[in-house]
């Protein structure tokens, strides 16, 4: 006997823990089947679980039951990622609470360190993604640092470097000075903030007097000025271009340069330019063959290379001392306000300082080329096809990917410096001091590059080297390539591009051709708040998922993601959605509450479909039928949102509002032939849901599939998927009872418009009807008059009846005298009443959105509901008019 509602809170747990239990989850339980792969995304060792990556998840793990129901042979790839400088970052912290250095520990002792603290704290998400229902095969989990990982970054390593695309150079990184090491673009958060722009003024050489005036938002920098750029079409400096300024506080010679980065609508239309700390600068001294001069170490002081009264100061200290300076010497023309972008390292939370520096770089160009072909061949499609764009554009404008890192916690630099600075690069130290044997002729001392990889560059190897790469293992060729990776946007560059490269380069298929990870890319929304803002801690608005499963259910939180998750449309979360999605789970507990109180599932198991005799029956054999076509058509295509709808109408819609109700009386005889098909079809019906709702809703289905029958073959999460029959559809049925449902529908608005009693019952009378109408009325009559409230159905003779509204459906014309039932007088006041009040409300929020200047004030949360507030007031002001139509329509 099923309780009176689900017990979410402990019986989620008490399933997910059976369907581990039994290896529900595991690959390689269907040798003989096509295989279905998924890799998880690693989360950080060091993450929790966010709303992002509950709606990641859940999208994966739809798929992964989909399929798995449909007897393909499952594999969710899932694992961590070591999250080089978050995780140092984290242990750090810890070491300073007892007040340690970690060069106090030495870099043996903290990477040991590190190690405790992952078997202690790390991989807490996973405990979180069971909690959501997330079915990976945790038997196979993988973590970035593991030994057979190691071994493969240690050989991509190596492969690339000895084909020439990896390689050593010094160039411009994003530096941390806080944690002393470049960080990629993904760890820079650009910020808003008020600074100044100072325009200073540059001696013009061999012209007393004469200045070329300059602005920056950053001073410090000037000391490191090799250059000032000039637009070649700037009237105003046509005869500088080609001589020289002299750098203030430095003495330096500055040529004028002739530079499209210089723009003459901006400023003075002179820039200064500083190739080693600005990138645009940068690629001005390239284009232009300019010195680059360093004027920072690494925790973004100032070095040797600066006037001495500078040195060893902190960048910002200088800012203010260079300024003042210039001052005194009355080359400071103004000081101007503004509000710039300034990046900051997102874990750090300091200003990034633009650095040269010798780094590892990746020949990124190069490898892109077969990625960029791949996609446009169409080996890996995008979803939604618009990102293949964004896609495209990235990887044709690729830079060399700087992927050394001046840490301790990561995959360190498989390459060794014999005593004059020579490079070996091999996979293990005793192969690196054999090649230094040969190249010195005796033995020498070689010691190890003390940097690590970016957490990129392994997390690349994420779709091969879970699966045993570069071993030629069973799993790699069984479930290489991937058949989905289910991604959001942000990381197409630093991820997707970067799997596709490597992918391409390692792999090949079983001809020897080069082989992509994944054949398709499904690129998700973002989550934001109710009011459409993007979420951050600072706002206050940040959702917790695990604290929407613990009020509403792990199910309600699914359903609520998938059923908003529409290609290209940002997801609007809120309580009341997933609240509204806990009701649906209540609404289908009733409904088998009601087919388990009738003995629906007790009656014998052996149903055929196309073996029932009622149209109410058939009819709902077949909309089962297309409910589960549907949902495979739309999931096919990755359109959650319809999948998710077409099995929610049909459940409620069609099951629980329709077919229940119009089943009732025959559960009230005791016995008979149409009763007993009855249970069987209502039965066989309820197991449909189960099966299609299971990917969405997976623990409350499980629960009902084991409660309602005892004689089930398998768990509902090894249920067979209900694949469409065309001849389980009875069109004629379907007709007659879309015929029924409409006319019942439209009665019962009629009665509602009009202010009918409930209780009441009225008269119909029938015009224009043709023969198969008839025969379904007669067929229909006791359900007809039972749920539109009829006291008789009649067909009308001669004129249409005075004192009555009407409804159409089809060729007929349907008549419901109401005379003596309502006040028509007292209905037309009452409604016109209504209708001023609403026109009212129509006229006052319609001027306040027409008022430029509520608009431009107003927060755009109260936009939006006045806009939804009118649009609620004209569709009721609407439903009046059609009344007050029906009412002067009576005779």
């Amino acid at each position: 006997m099923l309780d009176k509602t689900f017990d979410f809170t402990n019986r989620e747990k008490e399933i997910y823990d059976h369907w581990d239990n039994s290896g529900a989850f595991k690959c390689g339980q269907r040798p003989d089947a096509d295989p279905f792969t998924i890799i998880l995304p690693p989360p950080n060792v060091t993450g929790n679980l966010h709303i992002g990556h509950a709606l990641n998840h859940t999208l994966q793990d739809i798929l992964i039951r989909w399929h798995r129901m449909r007897g393909r042979d499952v594999l969710w790839q899932p694992g961590m990622d070591h999250a080089g400088i978050a995780t140092q970052m984290v242990v750090e912290r810890q070491l300073d609470e007892g007040n340690i250095r970690r060069h106090d520990l030495g870099r043996e002792g903290f990477i040991k360190r590190v190690w405790e603290w992952k078997e202690e704290s790390g991989g807490m998400i996973f405990n979180q993604m069971r909690r959501l229902g997330q079915s990976c095969d945790w038997s196979r989990q993988k973590f970035t640092m593991d030994d057979g990982f190691v071994r493969a970054v240690l050989k991509k390593f190596v492969d690339l470097y000895n084909d020439d695309l990896i390689f050593k150079a010094k160039r411009l990184v994003n530096w941390d000075p806080k944690f002393c090491t470049a960080i990629s673009d993904l760890e820079v958060e650009q910020k808003e903030v008020n600074g100044f722009y100072w325009h200073f003024k540059y001696p013009v050489d061999g012209e007393e007097g004469r200045y070329l005036t300059v602005a920056t938002t950053r001073p410090e920098t000037m000391l490191g000025d090799v250059a000032v750029a000039v637009h070649a079409e700037d009237d105003r400096y046509q005869d500088l271009i080609g001589k020289t300024l002299t750098l203030p506080l430095v003495g330096r010679k500055l040529i004028v340069i002739a530079d499209e980065h210089a723009d003459p609508e901006k400023g003075s239309g002179a820039v200064k330019i500083t190739p080693a700390h600005d990138f645009d600068d940068h690629m001005v001294g390239k284009r232009h063959n300019l010195e680059n001069i360093n004027i920072f170490d690494e925790h973004a002081k100032l070095n040797n290379n600066v006037p001495e009264k500078y040195r060893g100061m902190d960048r910002f200290d200088a800012r203010k001392a260079i300024v003042a300076d210039m001052d005194a010497l009355g080359l400071l023309e103004k000081t101007e306000p503004t509000v710039h972008m300034v990046p900051y390292g997102d874990r750090s939370g300091v200003v990034i300082e633009p650095w040269l520096t010798d780094q590892w770089y990746v020949d990124a160009e190069t490898m892109a080329k077969a990625a960029i072909k791949a996609v446009e061949d169409g080996e890996t499609k995008f979803v939604p096809k618009t990102w293949e764009k964004t896609y495209f554009e990235w990887m044709r404008n690729i830079e060399p990917w700087c992927v050394s890192r001046q840490l301790w916690w990561g995959h360190q630099i498989p390459a060794w410096y014999g005593p004059d600075g020579e490079v070996f690069v091999a996979e293990t130290e005793e192969e690196a001091q054999s090649m230094a044997d040969v190249h010195y002729g005796t033995k020498q001392t070689i010691t190890r590059d003390e940097d690590v990889l970016d957490t990129w560059f392994s997390s690349a190897l994420w779709p091969n080297a879970t699966l045993g790469w570069p071993d030629d293992t069973p799993e790699l060729k069984r479930y290489y390539k991937s058949d989905v990776l289910v991604t959001a946007f942000d990381i197409i560059f630093f991820w997707v591009a970067r799997m596709m490269m490597d992918g391409l380069y390692f792999m090949r298929d079983e001809n020897g051709e080069p082989e992509v990870p994944f054949e398709t890319v499904y690129v998700h929304a973002l989550v934001r708040d109710e009011h459409g803002a993007k979420m951050s801690k600072s706002k206050g608005n940040v959702v917790d998922p695990l604290e929407l499963a613990d009020k509403y259910g792990a199910d309600a939180l699914r359903f609520t993601l998938a059923a908003m998750e529409a290609q290209g449309r940002d997801i609007k979360m809120s309580d009341k959605r997933v609240e509204g999605y806990r009701n649906f789970g209540t609404k289908l507990w009733n409904a088998a509450k009601f087919c388990e109180m009738n003995d629906c599932f007790s009656a014998t198991r052996d149903f055929d479909p196309t073996g029932a005799s009622q149209t109410v029956n058939k009819w709902i054999i077949g909309e089962a039928e297309k409910a589960a076509h549907k949902v495979t058509q739309s999931l096919q295509a990755f359109r959650y949102n319809d999948a998710a709808a077409a099995v929610y109408q049909f459940t409620w819609g069609t099951f629980c509002d329709w077919y229940i109700e119009l089943i009732k009386p025959q559960f009230f005889d005791e016995t008979g032939t149409e009763k007993d098909e009855t249970r069987k079809v209502a039965a066989w019906t309820m197991d449909q849901i189960l099966k299609m709702l299971h990917p969405f809703m997976p623990f409350i289905t499980e629960e009902l599939w084991q409660k309602l029958s005892d004689n089930r073959e398998t768990d509902l999460i090894l249920a067979p998927w209900p694949e469409y029959n065309k001849e389980h559809v009875d069109e004629d049925a379907a007709d007659e009872m879309n015929w029924l449902i409409q006319l019942i529908s439209d009665v019962r608005t009629a009665r509602a418009e009009m202010n009918v009693p409930a209780g009441a019952k009225i008269d119909m009378l029938v015009s224009g009807a043709g023969t198969q109408t008839i025969d379904a009325i007669t067929a229909q009559k006791d359900v007809l008059k039972r749920l539109a409230r009829l006291e008789n159905i009649d067909t009308l003779e001669g004129q249409e009846p005075t004192g009555a509204i009407s409804v159409v459906v089809g060729e007929a014309t349907y008549y419901l005298p109401l005379a003596g039932v309502i006040d028509v007088d007292a209905e037309k006041a009452r409604l016109t009443k209504s209708l001023e009040k609403l026109e009212k409300e129509i006229k006052s929020v319609s001027g306040r959105l027409s008022n430029e200047n509520f608009v431009a004030k107003a927060p755009p949360h109260v936009i939006k509901e006045n806009k939804k507030g009118l649009e609620e007031a004209q569709i009721k002001a609407d439903k009046i008019k059609q009344a007050l139509e029906r009412l002067a329509s009576m005779n």
